[in-house]
């Protein structure tokens, strides 16, 4: 019997009453559930349900990413992971986890297991969850994560999603990534997996940028270019068939700034730097292991190789085939550079300094093994300008033309430059000590050419 116009506000009172003392019990249930059933038991339940709901729905497709491929990681596991921290911030998870190691420069936040977070990529819908087996003791328990979309999205979300992931979790991990300085007396620390074990490593504080350094304008656009256009051309060395690495010969004499250079260059790229001492090995096969242990997108740094005779000549080539004598040769490390070693590893640069470029051995000078010679010279006008506006903190100044006058017609290094505007704060002071300490250098310069034309003249 349908009831009356009359009876309608009785029982539309009911049911409302009804409904407010159903929905106040499920709050009251809610609230006893998350104060009396462990954490884990509800991360369990909710996959239970949702899994149950996900496959009673034929319009959901879920797709299990494993935090381990057979005995390695996982790199879409991996790349899952940093994006979707940088989708915390704006998701509707109730609980995060923070962290933050001493390399990282800022706190992280991740969903923790059972947690789930909606992400929209053109027109499709995908929710993530992050769901952890803690029926393994760590480090056992099977971590992986679940993403679920509608069947249709199946193709794109293989075809163009994923891939998406990965490069924005690439991206990430460069903005993020502390370069280190890799060396084999350091104290070994592979956190993150970047030195094998015969490297050591340090953070690279070393401050110096292209617009920091001290040198030509013409020379650091050039290297900035080169940098920029290796980068892009991975395509292009596969396609000629060559290992996609660059060489570089930074030679001049000390102190104009050759290891500022290749700092300002990791701190570009996002590099690591690998500094080999050549003297420390002691065989070709030590050299080669040594090498492959280092990572790609790194920058292995071999400093004053004039100073090392094996590297330096192949005067003593027929020790190479003598099977008694084990030592590093030209030859190894030429066929690391050059060789079929040289495609172990992409994305890899290669640079080499000296203070006498002529005492090299001219293999190891020719195109694709030094691919850019860079001389570094004494201090320029414009780079004294750089270090002015470096320290001083003045781009301009009264005593400029008089400095830059000495500077022309001087053989003074960046190095020495600096050093003397440190002395003082005032920028007054500091520029007339530089004044002084040019001049005095000049004048000790003529002195030594006229004790040497002295003893020449002599009978």
């Amino acid at each position: 019997m349908m009831p009356s116009v009359s009876q309608m506000p009785q029982i539309a009172s009911t049911l409302f009453s009804t409904y407010a003392s159903f929905a106040a019990f499920l709050m009251l249930v809610r609230s006893l559930a998350n104060d009396l059933i462990p954490h884990h038991l509800q991360s369990y339940i909710n996959s239970f349900f949702c899994r149950l709901f996900t496959h009673a729905s034929s319009s959901t497709f879920t797709l299990t990413i494993d935090e381990l491929f057979g005995y390695s990681q996982n790199q879409i596991y991996e790349a899952a992971e940093i994006y979707l921290r940088t989708k915390t911030a704006n998701s509707s998870a109730r609980h995060l986890k923070v962290s933050k190691s001493q390399r990282q420069r800022k706190i992280t936040t991740s969903i923790v297991s059972g947690e789930e977070i909606i992400d929209y990529y053109d027109d499709m819908k995908l929710k993530w969850r992050y769901a952890c087996d803690e029926s393994q003791t760590p480090p056992n328990e099977k971590r992986y994560f679940e993403l679920s979309f509608n069947m249709n999205f199946k193709d794109k979300v293989l075809s163009s999603y994923l891939p998406y992931v990965l490069q924005k979790a690439d991206a990430s991990k460069q903005e993020d990534k502390v370069v280190k300085l890799y060396n084999r007396e350091c104290p070994y620390d592979d956190e993150d997996g970047s030195g094998g074990g015969m490297w050591g490593s340090i953070n690279l504080e070393h401050p110096s940028t292209f617009q920091t350094l001290a040198m030509d304008p013409e020379v650091k656009k050039m290297v900035v270019d080169d940098l920029d256009r290796f980068l892009q051309r991975k395509e292009f060395y596969k396609k000629v068939g060559r290992a996609w690495k660059r060489g570089y010969l930074l030679y001049g004499p000390p102190g104009t700034g050759k290891s500022s250079l290749i700092a300002a260059m990791a701190n570009y790229l996002r590099f690591n730097i690998y500094d080999l001492d050549l003297a420390s090995v002691s065989s070709n096969s030590e050299l080669k292991r040594i090498l492959l242990s280092t990572t790609n997108r790194s920058i292995l740094v071999i400093e004053d190789i004039d100073c090392n005779k094996e590297a330096r000549d192949r005067q003593n080539i027929a020790d190479e085939y003598d099977p008694s004598i084990s030592k590093m040769t030209l030859s190894g490390l030429l066929n690391f550079i050059d060789g079929l070693w040289s495609s172990c590893g992409d994305e890899r640069i290669i640079v080499f300094t000296t203070n006498h470029k002529d005492r090299l051995d001219p293999a190891l000078l020719r195109p694709g093994r030094m691919d850019m010679h860079i001389h570094m010279s004494y201090c320029s006008p414009y780079g004294f300008k750089t270090l002015a506006s470096n320290y001083l903190g003045v781009s301009d100044h009264p005593l400029f033309g008089e400095i830059e006058a000495l500077i022309e017609s001087s053989e003074i290094s960046p190095a020495q430059v600096a050093e003397e505007l440190m002395k003082n704060d005032d920028a007054d002071v500091a520029l007339e000590g530089l004044i002084q300490f040019i001049k005095r250098k000049k004048m000790e310069g003529t002195e030594i050419k006229d004790e040497k034309t002295k003893l020449v003249d002599a009978p």
